[in-house]
């Protein structure tokens, strides 16, 4: 009986330099999953902050809408940058006309300083008359620096970029 022999073949582990490139290819994926990750954060802070500026000018139009014959008569205008003064109180159903507009006004303010990083807005109340159509228009101005997610998305040095504004214009 004659019996072939195979030769043998051993079984090798993986070099040294097998490994490193692996692990070289794995810390490549791991940073590109880190930027994503990144990126994702300063979109979802910049999503929140909008959505902060658009629900703060909503706000503001309710309490235009609420004392609407103050806003109609432009208590309500202030313009861009304005300082929150102190509100006074206003907090019962015999308060005044035009004290509860400037109680709006000013809490107003003071809630976007403190919402939105160097939050400012502006009220402007325009009344048209015929031959257009005859009403009060209130543009309403929320502005914030959103330098931080700016800079990472549009390659803008943070402190550079300019602020983001929401514009609301509706008829009163």
């Amino acid at each position: 009986m004659n019996i072939m022999h195979k030769p043998q073949t051993h079984a090798r582990g993986f070099t040294l330099v097998e490994v490193l490139v692996s692990l070289v290819v794995l810390s490549m994926g791991l940073l590109g999953i880190a930027k994503l990750v990144l990126l994702s954060s300063h979109s979802n802070d910049s999503a929140y902050l909008r959505s902060q500026a658009t629900d703060l000018a909503y706000a503001m139009l309710d309490d235009m809408r609420g004392n609407r014959g103050q806003a109609m008569a432009g208590a309500y205008n202030i313009p861009l940058n304005t300082a929150p003064a102190a509100p006074g109180v206003c907090l019962n159903v015999n308060c005044a006309p035009p004290a509860l507009a400037n109680y709006d006004v000013n809490t107003w303010l003071a809630r976007l300083a403190a919402a939105l990083p160097s939050g400012t807005g502006s009220v402007q109340t325009v009344t048209s008359v015929a031959p257009a159509p005859a009403g009060t228009t209130a543009v309403i101005t929320v502005q914030w620096d959103d330098s931080a997610a700016q800079s990472v998305f549009g390659g803008v040095a943070q402190g550079n970029a300019a602020p983001m504004t929401v514009t609301l214009e509706t008829m009163l």
